[in-house]
C-alpha cells in the first residue's frame, strides 16, 4: 500500500521571457466594463447641414409655400362643406362631424386622421371633402368595434353598425337600412318613412340591431364614452376613460347608494311576485352604477356592465320569462364579455323559456340554445346567485351548477327544480293523472334552498345583504387563471 502513497513528482516550470510592450500599451489599463451609452454614442449620425447657407434657405422657403398650400387645403376640407350646408346641419340639432370627434375623445388627446384628402378634385363639379367620411386608426383581431349612428346608414353602410360589438343610434335622426324609402317603393311598392323603415325605435326595440338609443348627438357621445370605459383595457398608464381603470380590485371603491338590508323587503318569500332586477343590482354594485346593454330589446333579461369592489363584471339578470329576443340578447352580451375578458355574474330568478306555438314558430328552441351554448363555452370566470326561482331549462340558460360557475350561492327564498309543485299539479291534471298531495309537498320541500345546499348544489345560502361582499371575495379568488381563450360552438341560425 505504501507504493501508492509516494509523493507526486514535480516537474520544473519553464519560464519564457515576455516580449517587450510598446509605450502605448503600457499607458492604458485593461477594459473590464463597457457602458450602453458608448454604443449609442457610436451610433449617432452626424449632420453636415448648414442652416445659414443660401441653398438651405431657398429650400426652406419653397417648402414653406408647399406647407401653406396644404394647410389652406386642409382648413377648407375641415369645414366639411359650404357654409349654407353647415348651417342647415346645425339647425337640425346635429353636431358637425369634427365637433363630434372632439367631444368623443379625451381632452388634449391627439386624433390621427387618415386620408383627409380622399376625393379631392376626383369628381368634376362636386365638392367631396375627405371623401365624405372621417376615419382614424382602423384595427381588427379582437379590437373592439363601436358604432355611433348619427345619420343615415344605407346599403353597405348598414353593415357597419350591424357588425360592431356595440352600436348607438340617435332617435329620429339615425337610420339603418339596406335600401331607403325611395328604393323600397320602386322595388316592392311599399310606402314607408325612413323612421318606420329603420329608425332608432325599430332597431333598439324590435330588430335589436343597435344596443343603445340616444336623444341627440351629445347623448350618443356620452354613451359612446361609457362603452369605451367598459372595454376592460388599460388606457393611459392604467387609467380608463373618465377615470375608470381596467381589470378591477384597485383604486377607490364606491359603496352602493342604497342599503343592502332593503333587499329582503324587496324580494320577499313569494316567488309569484315579480321582482325588478335593477333594484337588486343597485344594492350590489359599486356606486349603484350600471351601464345597461340593450335595455329596450329583450326586456325580460337585464344585461349590462358594473363593478363590484372595483372588479368589472358583466351582469345577466332575469326580469321575467325568457323569450327568443331575451336569449339572443344574452348570447350577444356573453360574446362581448368573453372577448373583453370580463367575468359574468348571473342573478337567477327564472321559471324557464317561453313555450307555445308562437314561441316555437319564432325559433325559441334554437335561440334558447344560443344562450345555453354561450354560457357553456364562456371561459371567463362565471358566478351565479339564485335570488328567486331556478326552474327548468332556465337553470341552464342562467348558468346553473352544471355549467361550472366558479361560485354559486343561493338566497334563503330561492327554489330550484325541474318545475314548481303547482306547475306539476297542472301538468298531471292535463294528462288525466291524480296529483298525490304527498308528492306535491315533497317537491315543495326538496326545492328549498337548504335542501339544495345540503347536497352541494350550491356553495352556500347567504343573506341578501351579504351578497356584495361575498361576490367581492369570490372575484378576488378567481383572479388566478382568469385569462382563457373562449371558443364557441356552432350557433344555429
Amino acid at each position: 500500500m505504501k507504493a501508492f502513497l509516494r509523493p507526486a513528482r514535480v516537474l520544473p516550470r519553464r519560464i519564457r521571457p515576455h516580449p517587450p510592450l510598446s509605450p502605448s500599451v503600457l499607458a492604458r489599463s485593461i477594459a473590464t466594463h463597457t457602458y450602453s451609452h458608448h454604443a449609442k454614442q457610436l451610433s449617432i449620425l452626424p449632420t453636415h447641414v448648414d442652416t445659414s447657407s443660401p441653398a438651405y434657405k431657398r429650400n426652406a422657403a419653397q417648402y414653406s409655400e408647399l406647407m401653406a398650400q396644404l394647410r389652406e387645403l386642409h382648413q377648407e376640407i375641415e369645414k366639411g362643406g359650404p357654409e349654407k350646408a353647415r348651417e342647415k346641419h346645425v339647425n337640425r340639432g346635429k353636431m358637425l362631424v369634427r365637433d363630434r370627434i372632439t367631444a368623443l375623445i379625451d381632452p388634449r388627446t391627439p386624433f390621427l386622421e387618415l386620408s383627409a384628402l380622399a376625393g379631392h378634385d376626383v369628381y368634376p363639379g362636386e365638392d367631396v371633402p375627405a371623401g365624405g367620411i372621417i376615419t382614424g386608426v382602423v384595427s381588427s383581431l379582437r379590437i373592439p368595434q363601436l358604432s355611433l349612428i348619427l345619420g343615415p346608414c344605407t346599403a353597405g353602410g348598414a353593415y357597419i353598425p350591424a357588425m360592431s360589438d356595440e352600436s348607438i343610434i340617435v332617435r329620429n335622426q339615425g337610420t339603418i337600412f339596406l335600401a331607403g324609402p325611395p328604393l323600397v317603393k320602386a322595388a316592392t311598392g311599399e310606402v314607408v318613412s325612413a323612421e318606420e323603415l329603420g329608425g332608432g325605435k325599430v332597431h333598439s326595440e324590435v330588430s335589436g340591431v343597435v344596443d343603445y338609443s340616444a336623444v341627440d348627438d351629445a347623448h350618443a357621445i356620452v354613451l359612446g364614452r361609457r362603452c369605451v370605459g367598459n372595454l376592460n383595457c388599460i388606457v393611459g398608464g392604467g387609467d380608463g376613460v373618465d377615470g375608470v381603470g381596467a381589470g378591477g380590485g384597485e383604486g377607490e371603491v364606491k359603496e352602493p347608494l342604497y342599503d343592502a338590508e332593503e333587499l329582503g323587503g324587496i324580494v320577499g318569500a313569494n316567488l309569484r311576485q315579480q321582482v325588478e332586477a335593477r333594484e337588486i343590482i343597485a344594492r350590489i354594485v359599486d356606486g349603484s352604477e350600471f351601464a345597461e346593454f340593450k335595455k329596450e330589446y329583450g326586456e325580460t333579461l337585464v344585461t349590462g356592465f358594473a363593478r363590484i369592489h372595483g372588479y368589472q363584471v358583466g351582469i345577466i339578470a332575469n326580469n321575467g320569462i325568457l323569450f327568443s329576443s331575451s336569449a339572443l340578447k344574452g348570447a350577444h352580451f356573453i360574446q362581448v364579455c368573453t372577448q373583453r375578458n370580463i367575468p359574468l355574474l348571473f342573478l337567477q330568478n327564472i321559471s324557464g323559456f317561453m313555450v307555445g306555438a308562437e314561441a316555437e314558430h319564432g325559433g325559441i328552441a334554437k335561440n334558447g340554445a344560443k344562450l345555453v351554448t354561450a354560457v357553456a363555452c364562456a371561459e371567463v370566470p362565471k358566478f351565479t346567485v339564485v335570488v328567486g326561482g331556478s326552474f327548468g331549462a332556465g337553470n341552464y340558460g342562467m348558468c346553473g351548477r352544471a355549467y361550472s360557475p366558479r361560485f354559486l350561492f343561493s338566497w334563503p327564498n330561492a327554489r330550484i327544480g325541474v318545475m314548481g309543485s303547482e306547475q306539476l299539479s297542472a301538468v298531471m291534471e292535463t294528462v288525466g293523472k291524480t296529483v298525490d298531495p304527498e308528492l306535491k309537498s315533497r317537491i315543495e320541500r326538496e326545492s328549498q334552498a337548504v335542501f339544495a345546499s345540503a347536497r352541494l348544489w350550491d356553495d352556500g345560502v347567504i343573506p341578501p345583504s351579504h351578497t356584495r361582499d361575498v361576490l367581492g371575495q369570490a372575484l378576488r379568488a378567481a383572479k388566478v387563471g382568469w385569462e382563457k381563450e373562449t371558443k364557441f360552438g356552432v350557433f344555429r341560425m
